[in-house]
């Protein structure tokens, strides 16, 4: 997810928009996220700091991801240790998830 080839056909997003997606999904590891966890292959728990505004924040910023990779499937919550999105997808997509995992725990370290 360091280069923008990563982004598979299948993504709707124009292509002019996406380093704009990804700057927002950026931002939001950069600012939120604590921990990336992997409880499974075809899965990952981002959980983000609990503030006002970010789960909406997160639940937005999913839903239009959603909207044109239609492959993710997302899920939010809160629990006591903050809130969470999860992410699956199918074995076709492991790829993907994985930068998109990548991606998210090295802008964690950058902060």
């Amino acid at each position: 997810m360091t280069d923008p080839n990563w982004v598979p056909t299948s993504c709707t997003l124009p292509t002019a928009e996406q380093p704009l997606r990804v700057a927002e999904w950026d931002a939001l590891f950069a600012e939120r996220l604590e921990t990336v966890e992997r409880p499974a292959p075809l899965s990952v728990r981002l959980r983000l700091t609990a503030a006002e505004g970010v789960a909406e924040q997160v639940r937005e910023l999913a839903g239009r991801e959603g909207d044109c990779c239609s492959f993710f499937r997302f899920g939010t919550g809160s629990d006591a240790a903050g809130v969470y999105l999860d992410i699956t997808v199918d074995r076709t997509h492991t790829a993907v998830l994985d930068a998109l995992a990548e991606r998210a725990a090295l802008r964690r370290r950058i902060r």
